[in-house]
């Protein structure tokens, strides 16, 4: 069977594309990640606690990779290279463990980008072919990826929010029994902390201005889950 045509991201009308990578069928190793949520729950965290989880996540690790995403965009939109907000990323990421699964998933974006939504003719320089991509987190990926594609800074703050709550509610299904339409509620009461954090970034375009959320706990379970053999997530 022949593979199906790329198409370039700018003919995509970007509330599709948004929907798109919202999905977490998109094979870009989304499905690998619990958000951190398997390590908490080995950890003692009690499965009835997750909305309450996923909620820190938004105002700390979420925040900074939220804004992060937004400044990347503004600095492609500039057409600049984004290594300083990959470095302030990074300074606000502690975790070895999570800097590491970032860029792993950030490879994985980049490959779902170069392959899905190749830059087309006239397009202007793209910062998704810099040489230093392949070590980029996600965030900054997602951000390059957001200029490309035409979503606004808005959509993207929810993108990343939505994301990082869906991922730790679908992960409970396979973690804990649970009834899915209990889970996706749980999704449905989060949407307007979802949505405050994208108003919290969408105006950030200096890499100073990302937010500075620490999680220390979260930290401590994921770098103690990144020497964990038996698991099922790797994050």
């Amino acid at each position: 069977m022949a593979a199906a045509p790329a198409v370039g991201a700018a003919h995509v009308p970007s509330a599709l594309l948004l929907t798109l990578l919202a999905d977490a069928r998109l094979p870009s190793g989304g499905h690998t990640q619990s958000g951190g949520l398997e390590p908490a729950l080995r950890a003692g965290m009690r499965a009835d606690a997750v909305a309450d989880y996923a909620r820190a996540r938004l105002r700390t690790v979420t925040a900074v990779e939220a804004g992060t995403a937004v400044g990347a965009r503004a600095v492609a939109a500039a057409g600049e290279d984004p290594g300083a907000e990959e470095a302030a990323w990074a300074a606000r990421t502690p975790s070895a463990a999570l800097r590491a699964n970032a860029r792993r998933l950030g490879r994985g974006q980049l490959r779902a980008a170069r392959t899905l939504w190749p830059a087309a003719p006239g397009d202007g320089p793209d910062p998704l072919a810099h040489p230093d991509a392949r070590t980029w987190s996600r965030p900054v990926v997602l951000g390059a990826l957001a200029h490309r594609a035409g979503l606004d800074p808005w959509d993207l703050g929810r993108l990343v929010g939505y994301d990082d709550v869906q991922a730790v509610v679908a992960a409970l299904l396979k973690l804990e029994p649970a009834d899915p339409l209990e889970t996706t509620g749980t999704v449905v009461a989060l949407l307007p902390e979802i949505a405050a954090l994208a108003a919290r970034v969408a105006h950030l375009r200096h890499p100073e201005e990302i937010p500075t959320g620490a999680a220390p706990l979260m930290e401590r379970w994921a770098e103690a889950h990144a020497v964990t053999t038996e698991r099922l997530f790797s994050a």
